[in-house]
This record gives structure tokens, C-alpha cells and sequence, in this order.
């Protein structure tokens, strides 16, 4: 029990460090992990071992997303997007309205390959621009973006799903076909905040008016140098940037794997002189350094949570906190569980520690495994806005703001969107309560 409470307290004091902004998130994820090993008397040499074990662990992910980000912003300075920026934002006409419902409408697509970094990286790649020169408020683009991957987060091939298919063994049509209307309404929910959240910046700043002129005057109102333009290479980029996700989509090789190569590539026919590769890896590399050495240092925090069995002790203690004469209604009190349990334990602590044990007793009361698969993914609403998910890092050090500041801002809309998955799954039969 002493193990469950030190996890718990350990979460809530990092939460509420990075939250009041009285510490960096990377040494929060760094340093209170090992100050609380310490205090539990686990001996240094097995902290870093553990330590160790949870880097390792994300590794494959942090590789993936430095060079990712150095592909994305090789292909941003390159000029790849701003004939695609000019033309949305004539399109658009300036108006905050169609600029987040385009948001929404970009990340519902880009979402469908299951990989949140990818989602994050060319989103905000290609509208970051659009909404700073419009004046929309940083933490929108965002707080868009993550809530419509939250909802195709559970896609089979993203993540959730599969660990629920595994651990209870289950297959697919019994798990994902029954969340399908709940993802669309879902979608349409995170649209419809998109348009209310688009409507508030219109009343905030009106609609800024943009010709062709303007456009090309405002695209370029920032110091640039030159000569790492490449206007000739945009349709060449471009093919290599839908070959890039293609890959990715499709599985055919790792996803370090693809970024790695498609750098290389792209370094090759861009900046063929190796005085110009040196420079730019040195340039665009100072992006992904913060990104990737927050994965890292969640890293730590993951692997002493593991490590120390912290994470079994809060598995077995969350399952204590049901009465046993609720057991028929397990499945429903699950919906509610997943919630908390995917935020403030990673998703293979709590598909493969706590739901085997729910579903477990849940059994003894005739609840089918399904029911108890498709109520653990019912939290995946607001799970995007853990601590624990490295991705998300990604997403606000690409928009230059506060993970603190995302999730005050979006986690009651993320958990309407679990809230709309029940309600759904209620209505339909799927889940009783």
C-alpha cells in the first residue's frame, strides 16, 4: 500500500509543480522520480538502473521524433509550405472561423495514420503561421489538434486499441466496430468546439482581410536567409513528404526508420554541399533537442514507476476501490475508472496492469470481456493531456507554450469528448449501466 500512496503523491507533486510553473517539466520528469526512489530505499545504483531500463524503453520514440522534427523543419525552410500557407490563407480570408475549422478538418486527416507526433509535426507545420499572423491565441492550435487525435487515437493501428486487444484478448470487430458512432460524434464534437472556439477569436479580433498582395507581404515579413530557399524543389519535397507518411501509414518500416532515411534524403537533394548539411543539421537541430530530451526524461519517470512496482501497487489499489456490491455495474464504473487511469498511468500500465484485473472480477458477474475493453478506452478522451505522454511535449514545444497552459485550457472539452464515447456506447446498448 505504501508503494500505491508514494505513486499517487508523486503524481499529484509533479502535476502540481509543472502546473503552478514551479518547475520545468524536464526536471520534474528527471528529479522527482529519483527523490522519491530515494525516499522509498531503493539503493542508487538500482534507480539508475531502472532509470536506465525507462529510457530505453522510449528510446525507439525519441530517435523518431529528432529527426522527424529536423525533417519537418528542413522541409519548412526549404519553402515547401508557403505556397500552400498563401493560398489557405486567401481562402480563408482571414477569418478565425474557417482558420479552426480547417485545423480540425487538417488533423482529422493526418490523424487516420494512428500517430500522434506525425499529426503534431506537419499540423503545426503548416498552420502555425496561419494562426500567429491572424492573431489567433497559441494554445487553439493545439488544444484542436490533440482533441481530434484523441478521438482517432483508438484506431486500431493507434495504440489503445491494440494494447485492449492484447490484454484481454479480444478481437477487433468486438472492441473498435462498437466505438465507431461514438468516434464520429466524437469528431463532430471536436469540430463543433473548433467553430465555438473560432467564433470567440472572430468577436476578439475580427477578420483580417487577405488579397494576394497582402498574403505574399505577410508570408514574408520575417527576416529569411535566402539561400536555403528552394522554391524549384516544393514539388519534389512534396512527393517525398506524401512518400514519407506513406511509409508510415502503411507500416512497411520503423517510423525512426522512415524519418531517418527521409532526412537523409532530403538533406542530399536540398543542400547537396556538405558545408550546407553540416550548417543546417547544426540549425534545425536546436529544435528537437528540448523535444526529444523531455522524452528521455519522462523516460526516467516511467521506468522508476515500473521499476519500484509503484505502478502494480496503484493497479491493485484503483481495483480496491469498488465495493464488491457494485459488481454488476462494472463496466459502467470502469467508463468512469479509464478517465483517471490512462491520465495518470501510461496506457500499457493500465491496459496491461489494471484492466486484466477489472476485467477479471468483472467476470464473476457475467460481464463480457468486450463491454469491459470498449469502457477502458472511454478515458482515452483526455489521456492525450497526461504528463506521461511523450508526444504531447512535442506538441507544445513545436507551439511554443506551456504544457500547464494546454491543459487548463483543453481538458474539460477532452473529457466531453469521453463523455460523448459514453453517452454513445448508453444509447446504443453497448455498455449498461
Amino acid at each position: 500500500m505504501y508503494l500505491a500512496i508514494a505513486g499517487f503523491v508523486m503524481i499529484v507533486v509533479f502535476m502540481a509543480l509543472i502546473m503552478t510553473k514551479k518547475m520545468s517539466p524536464i526536471l520534474s520528469l528527471m528529479l522527482i522520480p529519483v527523490l522519491f526512489a530515494l525516499g522509498l530505499g531503493f539503493d542508487i545504483h538500482t534507480i539508475g538502473k531502472i532509470s536506465m531500463a525507462g529510457v530505453k524503453k522510449v528510446a525507439p520514440t525519441g530517435v523518431m521524433l529528432f529527426f522527424a522534427i529536423i525533417y519537418f523543419s528542413l522541409m519548412l525552410e526549404a519553402d515547401m509550405f508557403d505556397g500552400i500557407i498563401k493560398k489557405i490563407l486567401v481562402w480563408v480570408k482571414g477569418d478565425p472561423v474557417k482558420i479552426c475549422v480547417g485545423t480540425a478538418a487538417l488533423a482529422t486527416c493526418i490523424s487516420l495514420d494512428g500517430d500522434g507526433s506525425t499529426t503534431y509535426l506537419v499540423c503545426t507545420s503548416a498552420l502555425i503561421l496561419i494562426h500567429s499572423k491572424v492573431g489567433i491565441r497559441p494554445v487553439i492550435l493545439p488544444a484542436i489538434v490533440l482533441l481530434e487525435n484523441s478521438v482517432m487515437n483508438i484506431l486500431p493501428w493507434g495504440g489503445p486499441t491494440a494494447r485492449v486487444l492484447a490484454a484481454l484478448h479480444l478481437e477487433l470487430t468486438e472492441v473498435f466496430n462498437p466505438m465507431i458512432p461514438g468516434m464520429v460524434l466524437g469528431s463532430i464534437y471536436v469540430w463543433f468546439m473548433a467553430y465555438h472556439w473560432g467564433k470567440q477569436e472572430r468577436k476578439r479580433i475580427g477578420t483580417v482581410n487577405f488579397t494576394d498582395e497582402s498574403v505574399t507581404a505577410t508570408a514574408n515579413d520575417t527576416e529569411r536567409d535566402e539561400s536555403i530557399l528552394r522554391p524549384k524543389l516544393v514539388p519534389f519535397n512534396l512527393i517525398l513528404t506524401v512518400l514519407v507518411l506513406v511509409v508510415l501509414i502503411t507500416d512497411v518500416l520503423p517510423s525512426a526508420i522512415v524519418f531517418m532515411l527521409g532526412t537523409g534524403i532530403a538533406l542530399m537533394a536540398n543542400y547537396p554541399n556538405m558545408k550546407q548539411q553540416s550548417k543546417r543539421l547544426a540549425d534545425v537541430g536546436s529544435n528537437a533537442v528540448p523535444v526529444v530530451g523531455m522524452v528521455f526524461a519522462a523516460g526516467i519517470l516511467t521506468g522508476i514507476m515500473t521499476g519500484t512496482k509503484m505502478i502494480d501497487a496503484m493497479s491493485v489499489a484503483i481495483v480496491g476501490l469498488i465495493p464488491e456490491s457494485l459488481g454488476t455495474h462494472m463496466a459502467f464504473i470502469s467508463s468512469f475508472l479509464s478517465l483517471p487511469g490512462v491520465f495518470f498511468l501510461t496506457n500499457d500500465a493500465y491496459y496491461f496492469g489494471v484492466l486484466p484485473v477489472l476485467e477479471h472480477a468483472a467476470s464473476n458477474f457475467g460481464i463480457p470481456a468486450a463491454q469491459m475493453g470498449i469502457a477502458a478506452l472511454i478515458g482515452q478522451g483526455a489521456h492525450l493531456l497526461s504528463p506521461l505522454v511523450p508526444s504531447t511535449y512535442l506538441l507544445v514545444g513545436l507551439n511554443k507554450i506551456e504544457l500547464a497552459d494546454l491543459q487548463r485550457f483543453a481538458i474539460l472539452p477532452a473529457i466531453g469528448v469521453s463523455l460523448i464515447w459514453l453517452m454513445t456506447a448508453l444509447a446504443l446498448g453497448i455498455l449498461h449501466f
